[in-house]
């Protein structure tokens, strides 16, 4: 059964009037349970990220007082940041969840895949990926994508089909109308499934923000060891930096999206808390990935190719 979100003008004073952000919880939490309902086995992405924590805290309320009825997976660059994954693993152990971690230090260490020359491993996290859902048979990969922070992502629909090797096919979107997901799928394909596609960047903090999420402190100004690279500062690593001629320094900065360390930059900030990082938000021009995330730089489509081989 299908629910539609009234949303009102601001000013109304309707008490049956949702707010901005309690309408997009309401159609995220309708579309977690509409996928219980749909599914056999799905799963979520869960990187210890802040749209993952996001995501999880809203399935969190989606089932409660009941269990989240999906386990999580986690693709391991082997070069994330030692914050999150601590955070990562806290979080699981909290809530009694079941992880899934694809490793692409595996996959790197019996030569199905090769270290690329910049030491970046973003690109090699597809076929671990895609790999770990044959294996396991999942019909349904939940994952924090959202449609304002890339061109290709907001190409999804929030139902995104993928065939039986993986791959998205911009031509065989569905229509979804009136909060109406179709999540007919063939064996062996499956669905990808972005709860928070209709969210922003500012969205998501001001939830966080209303919700007291806690998330890892690499969101919020520290000083750190950095170097720069291609207008971007890198935490330096085993995974290839700095180089010669790049030189470390200390700096105030903080992080608006977290990945593999090779390609995620950090911004000079002074926002140590999530009111200043909210104004700080509110104030930009660029979206996350475009402001710190090289391996969206690689080329225009770049994502979009990544996205038509299984990446997300």
């Amino acid at each position: 059964m299908t629910t539609t979100v009234a949303t009102v003008s601001e000013g109304t004073d309707s008490p049956y009037a949702l707010s901005h952000l309690d309408a997009l919880e309401s159609e995220a939490v309708h579309i977690f349970r509409e996928v219980a309902g749909e599914f056999e086995r799905p799963v979520i992405l869960f990187s210890g990220g802040k749209d993952s924590i996001v995501m999880l805290h809203l399935a969190l309320k989606a089932f409660r007082p009941a269990s989240v009825p999906f386990s999580l997976l986690h693709v391991d660059t082997g070069h994330n940041f030692p914050e999150v994954l601590d955070y990562r693993d806290r979080t699981v152990a909290e809530h009694g969840l079941r992880l899934h971690v694809a490793s692409v230090q595996d996959y790197i260490d019996r030569g199905v895949l090769k270290e690329r020359p910049d030491g970046t491993r973003n690109p090699l996290q597809t076929l671990p990926l895609t790999e770990k859902i044959q294996a396991e048979k999942f019909d349904a990969v939940f994952g924090g994508g959202r449609r304002d922070e890339e061109k290709a992502r907001a190409k999804e629909r929030v139902f995104s089909l993928r065939d039986e090797f993986s791959q998205w096919d911009p031509r065989r979107q569905r229509p979804e109308l009136w909060n109406l997901y179709n999540g007919r799928h063939a064996p062996g394909e499956h669905v990808r499934v972005f709860p928070l596609s209709n969210w922003t960047e500012l969205d998501v903090w001001q939830y966080i923000a209303r919700e007291g999420i806690e998330l890892p402190q690499i969101y919020y100004a520290h000083e750190r060891e950095v170097f720069k690279r291609a207008g971007m500062w890198l935490t330096a690593g085993e995974w290839g930096g700095p180089k010669d001629g790049e030189t470390v320094e200390k700096r105030l900065v903080r992080y608006r999206t977290v990945g593999d360390m090779s390609c995620t930059g950090a911004v000079d900030s002074e926002a140590d808390t999530i009111e200043k990082v909210i104004v700080e938000i509110a104030a930009s021009r660029l979206t996350e990935r475009g402001a710190t995330r090289a391996d969206d730089k690689m080329s225009e489509a770049a994502m979009e190719d990544r996205k038509r081989e299984g990446y997300f």
